[in-house]
């Protein structure tokens, strides 16, 4: 098997594993009347902390992802999803929510929180941007080694570590995550990353031959879609911009 047939193979393992016990770390959050494929705002069932997005936010396309700090999966797609945002920007909108796979990943929801307490800031896209740049390096960190870690962060992204450091345990913070989390579970997120828009799952597929999606299969050494930029742009977003009457850039 593959280095990137391992890689898809662990991330679904994990995130069964992180299904089964997301609801034992959540606020089992009534999220039924909230609409997931939408921008959510600053509101009480999310700790009053919105939605994080990038990109022009009044395109028809809106590109969702749900995604944990510290899969390694998630670490391989992310300069594949910063590529295409950076160039789409104009064209396309995304948002990135938090599913921590506690059990498979201890140091999830601290990086999230890391992050969300940047964001009070000003800086949450420099906070998401160094945590998956540096996972190796915080990952296996614990108690205050990880604390002062998140806090040295702060200080390379301009923000305040101490604040942070303060803002690490809010019950807002923990509110955003668990809301976040529990869109994921309403949409039926099945691994890390997961990818959506227009309510349709669109990371979940392989690329065949270089040219051809089919469904996810671990069986296979077919490599992920979001696993490279040119399969991504090519077999996913242009499609998807052009069925709403979008122009790709060429």
């Amino acid at each position: 098997m593959t280095k990137q047939a391992w890689i898809i193979f662990s991330v679904i393992c994990v995130a069964i594993i992180g299904g089964l016990i997301w609801t034992s770390h959540s606020s089992k959050l009534d999220v039924s009347s909230v609409d997931a494929n939408v921008v959510q705002e600053k509101a009480a069932i999310n700790g009053q902390i919105g939605d994080h997005t990038y990109g022009n936010m009044k395109s028809k396309v809106i590109i969702i992802e749900y995604a944990d700090y510290q899969c390694p999966g998630c670490k391989s797609a992310y300069p594949v999803i910063k590529q295409i945002t950076e160039k789409y920007k104009d064209q396309i909108g995304f948002i990135f929510r938090n599913y921590p796979l506690y059990n498979a990943h201890p140091n999830a929801f601290a990086a999230a929180s890391a992050a969300e307490a940047a964001g009070m800031q000003g800086k949450y896209w420099e906070m998401h941007d160094k945590l998956y740049e540096n996972q190796s390096s915080w990952s296996t960190l614990g108690g205050t080694d990880r604390t002062d870690y998140f806090a040295s962060l702060a200080d390379q992204i301009g923000g305040n570590a101490g604040d942070l450091r303060n803002n690490l345990e809010l019950p807002a913070i923990k509110q955003k995550i668990d809301f976040d989390a529990a869109l994921g579970k309403k949409v039926t997120v099945k691994g890390t990353p997961s990818l959506f828009s227009g309510g349709k799952n669109i990371g979940d597929q392989d690329v065949k031959d270089g040219k051809t999606l089919i469904p996810s299969d671990t069986d296979t050494a077919t490599p992920a879609v979001w696993s490279d930029a040119t399969y991504f742009e090519t077999l996913v977003l242009k499609p998807l911009l052009i069925a709403n009457g979008i122009a790709p850039i060429e």
